[in-house]
């Protein structure tokens, strides 16, 4: 199955879960059980998901949101209400998350590899309102009716970053928490040292997938993945990475990519993660989340 409109792109996974793509890229699932249905994640808001969702499933949806990033928490205005971690409720209401300018520019900005049929307008951006903010926890299990999803909290592109595992298809729904261009030093970002803390506690999960998808990539990953994440860490702490400079496109600020980039984006080495980080952000434990902008709603 393939549908789409002038926003959104939908391809199946398998029988019940569905990807969907929004014009920047970024990827939301629809997860199915036999009495409800799991939207992972709500794209950037820009046009309307909760419509594009009414034509994919009959379930009753509820939203789960990774983390609260712009280009993934639009939906849940629309929704009005999603389970998220609780230490990504106040980056949710910052300007950098909220603002429709934001969202819109990342649509309209960002590549894509689903061909894009329209250029967003503000009046296609779903408002920011306050929303019903459900906690989930490392731990907790979402069940479906048949099938049941496991929160996997992993600390470190936000303070509130969580996956979800489906041990019975064998597949870790990822997001932006670990993939081939994980970013750091963002708003809402930990340290290196205690990202390094999160992938370890991921490994303990390791023999549980055989694929994991994730926020942006249109290509899988395998579980290796979390092997190379811990490698570039200690690199990164121990200063033997590559140190490639670069600028974050958001922040501003200088940065460094952790493994030199080859075809497609990949790192050179030919493993499957990356990372992006600032030099003064690599040390430090819990409570140093880099988390600026008052709260914004409108």
């Amino acid at each position: 199955m393939n549908i789409r409109n002038k926003f959104f792109a939908a391809d199946k996974i398998n029988d019940h879960v569905t990807r969907i793509s929004g014009m920047g890229g970024e990827k939301a699932f629809l997860i199915e059980g036999k009495e409800r249905a799991c939207l992972f994640d709500g794209c950037s808001g820009v046009g309307s998901l909760k419509a594009f969702v009414r034509e994919l499933t009959e379930l009753p949806v509820f939203m789960v949101l990774s983390h609260a990033h712009p280009d993934h928490c639009g939906a849940a205005f629309e929704y009005g209400a999603c389970f998220m971690h609780p230490d990504d409720i106040g980056l949710l209401y910052t300007e950098f998350a909220s603002g429709a300018e934001g969202r819109l520019g990342y649509d309209n900005n960002s590549w894509s590899e689903v061909e894009k049929l329209t250029t967003g307008t503000m009046a296609d951006v779903v408002p920011a309102h306050a929303i019903k903010t459900y906690p989930c926890y490392d731990g907790d299990v979402f069940d479906l009716g048949g099938r049941r999803l496991e929160v996997i909290a992993v600390p470190g592109h936000t303070r509130g970053s969580i996956v979800l595992l489906d041990r019975e298809d064998r597949i870790l729904y990822s997001a932006d928490a670990i993939n081939p261009n994980t970013l750091f030093g963002m708003i809402g970002s930990t340290t290196i040292e205690e990202y390094r803390e999160s992938v370890l506690h991921l490994k303990e999960f390791q023999g549980d997938f055989d694929l994991m998808y994730g926020g942006h990539n249109p290509d899988p990953q395998t579980p290796k993945i979390i092997d190379d994440a811990l490698m570039l860490c200690d690199r990164i702490m121990a200063g033997e990475d590559d140190q490639i400079e670069t600028v974050d496109m958001i922040s501003k600020k200088k940065v460094y990519v952790a493994a030199k980039r080859g075809e497609n984006f990949m790192p050179e080495y030919g493993g499957e993660s990356n990372i992006v980080y600032q030099k003064d952000r690599v040390f430090g434990k819990k409570g140093n989340a880099v988390l600026s902008g008052e709260p914004f709603i409108g």
